[in-house]
C-alpha cells in the first residue's frame, strides 16, 4: 500500500513539473517612464527590471514565449533595456489596465497552447494585479514573480502607504489568483525540471 501512495505522489509531482514546461513569461510595462527622472517613477524599479530579466533568460533558455506588454504613452514609452525584447517577441501595446483589453493578447496566448502564465512587470497594485486576475479568469494557471514587480508610495485621504505595504497587501490578495514566488524558487523549480530523465 505504501508503494502504491509512494508511486501516486511520485507521478503527481512529475505532472506537475511537466506542466511547468508548458508556460508563456508574460513581462508587463517595464517600461522607462517608471524608472528614475520617469514621471511616473516607482520604488526599486531596477532591482524589479534585474529580476524579471533572470526570468526572461530562463525563458528564452527553455524556448518558451516572452510576451511583452506596453502601455502606450507620449512620453518615455519605452520598455527598459534590461529587459528588450528579441527580434520576433511579441509586444502588445495597450490603452487600459488590463493587458487582455483591446490587445489581441487573449486570441494570441490562446494560439500558443500553453496552459500556465508566468506574469511579472509594473506596476504591482495595477496593470500586473489586472493581468493576473484576467488570466485566472480565463482559465490559466497563474505563477506570478513577486520580485520581478515594482509598486509606488500611494496616499489615500491623509493616509500614506509606502510602497512595500502597497506590495505585500497586494501579493497577499494576489494567492487566491495565482501561485506567489521568487524568481530564484522559479529558476530552481525549472532547473529541477531539467534534471528528469
Amino acid at each position: 500500500m505504501k508503494k502504491i501512495i509512494l508511486s501516486i505522489l511520485l507521478l503527481s509531482a512529475a505532472f506537475v513539473m511537466e506542466a511547468q514546461k508548458n508556460y508563456a513569461l508574460l513581462v508587463i510595462d517595464i517600461q522607462n517612464f517608471y524608472f528614475p527622472g520617469g514621471r511616473s517613477e516607482l520604488v526599486d524599479p531596477v532591482k524589479a527590471a534585474e529580476k524579471a530579466a533572470i526570468a526572461i533568460a530562463l525563458a528564452r533558455t527553455e524556448n518558451n514565449p516572452v510576451i511583452f506588454i506596453q502601455h502606450k504613452s507620449s512620453e518615455r514609452m519605452e520598455i527598459n533595456d534590461l529587459v528588450k525584447p528579441s527580434p520576433g517577441e511579441a509586444v502588445f501595446v495597450k490603452e487600459e489596465v488590463n493587458s487582455f483589453l483591446g490587445t489581441g493578447l487573449t486570441e494570441y496566448i490562446k494560439n500558443l497552447g500553453v496552459d500556465t502564465l508566468v506574469i511579472c512587470g509594473m506596476q504591482t497594485q495595477m496593470c500586473v494585479e489586472a493581468a493576473v486576475r484576467a488570466a485566472h479568469d480565463l482559465g490559466y494557471s497563474v505563477i506570478l514573480l513577486h520580485d520581478a514587480c515594482a509598486a509606488r508610495n500611494l496616499k489615500f485621504g491623509d493616509r500614506e502607504v509606502s510602497a512595500a505595504d502597497v506590495q505585500a497587501s497586494t501579493l497577499a490578495a494576489m494567492k487566491n489568483y495565482a501561485e506567489v514566488i521568487s524568481v530564484e524558487e522559479w529558476t530552481m523549480r525549472q532547473k529541477a525540471v531539467e534534471k528528469r530523465p
